[in-house]
């Protein structure tokens, strides 16, 4: 497969479990190159990964000294796509809940539309908890209060494809988007940028444990944390209000 240029798909990854391996070789059977960001695991996929990396000039593995979240792991690595020459860098999970048939769907439709970012839709299935499938509509529905509807279809799926530079830029502006919540404020940010979202469907499979499924998702501490989130970004919200506001009304003018 002839590398991309431009585009490479970036995997955040901690203690992520055998799956891991399965997540990596299906995404290099879709796209070239695949870069994975250890983030301080010590499971021993580190180890693992290396060795794929050392037999596949396609994979690239970095390893991070210690776990610094999800949010600090893509900046790792978007900033050394972006020093490589990269533009464009689409996340998914390490745990195989994302799918890598559907890397090249949204990769074209990144390169049709370049200033804009590709955000997944997740289509469930019966293996995704019911609380969770129902807690996310809240989080959505403040992610498009917080943009004035601009058109997230889902603010928390973490498989997108981003503009490198902009979002790079959201989150040198300020300490936060280092953790679990880096995906939906990094949707709301680059909306409040400019950046348009693109909503593409895309499925999503739940893995329990019997499936050498993992999870890190605590229903206390990450709602905590969501929710700590979306009060910071209203207040922001309501200080960018009037410039969103012009926007919104630009945006229709030219219609």
């Amino acid at each position: 497969m002839t590398p991309s240029p431009s585009h490479l798909v970036l995997i955040p990854s901690y203690n992520p479990g055998p799956k891991v391996y399965d997540t990596v070789r299906a995404a290099r059977a879709q796209w070239n190159p695949v870069w994975v960001i250890v983030d301080g695991s010590c499971d021993g996929s580190a180890e693992g990964l290396v060795a794929m990396a050392a037999e596949d000039a396609g994979l690239h593995v970095e390893v991070l000294p210690e776990n610094r979240g999800k949010g600090a792991a893509v900046l790792y690595g978007l900033t050394l796509a972006e020093a490589a020459g990269f533009t464009h860098v689409l996340t998914m999970d390490s745990d195989g809940q994302h799918p890598a048939a559907s890397i090249p769907e949204f990769m074209a439709r990144s390169a049709v539309e370049p200033d804009a970012m590709v955000l997944g839709v997740p289509q469930f299935d019966a293996s995704a908890p019911k609380l969770r499938v129902r807690g996310r509509k809240v989080s959505n529905g403040w992610a498009n209060l917080e943009t004035l509807w601009m058109g997230i279809g889902d603010s928390l799926f973490g498989f997108r494809v981003y503009p490198a530079k902009p979002l790079i830029a959201v989150m040198q502006q300020q300490r936060w988007m280092r953790r679990f919540d880096f995906d939906p404020e990094a949707a709301v940010r680059l909306c409040w940028y400019g950046v348009r979202p693109v909503n593409l469907p895309c499925p999503v499979r739940y893995f329990d444990a019997g499936e050498g499924g993992v999870s890190h998702f605590n229903y206390l501490r990450d709602n905590l944390l969501l929710t700590g989130m979306h009060t910071r970004l209203f207040c922001g919200f309501l200080l960018r209000l009037p410039r969103l506001l012009l926007r919104r009304l630009v945006s229709r003018t030219r219609r």
